[in-house]
């Protein structure tokens, strides 16, 4: 998955552009909602990714935007973050989302936790 020509950004893939649209649309959420990421501590190997629709920002919170979609992190995260696509996978090795993530030294086998 190629993220567009922007540096130091967060990306969403076409894909999980589609599915994040159906989710909203699925929950009523209206096109305040946006995405919003963060990295915590936790899971096998020691950092763990979270995702969840959100509709207000707060002052230190860093606001990214691709492909129309608005993408927010923390300040702490956004260190984690950098460069890192948003993908979505339906295929029979697993359906959901998931982080390609190129500041990850290391992933767990599930890919759910990664550290650096």
């Amino acid at each position: 998955m190629q993220a567009t020509a922007l540096e130091n950004g967060i990306f969403i893939s076409d894909k999980a552009l589609e599915r994040v649209h159906a989710l909203l649309q699925e929950e009523g959420r209206g096109p305040e909602y946006f995405v919003r990421v963060s990295v915590v501590s936790g899971g096998c190997s020691g950092l763990s990714y979270k995702m969840d629709f959100d509709n207000s920002t707060k002052p230190t919170d860093q606001v990214f935007e691709d492909k129309g979609m608005k993408i927010v992190t923390d300040f702490k995260s956004v260190l984690y973050l950098f460069n890192t696509t948003l993908d979505y996978s339906d295929g029979l090795n697993g359906k959901g989302f998931h982080f390609i993530n190129p500041n990850a030294s290391r992933t767990c086998a599930c890919g759910e936790s990664f550290s650096v």
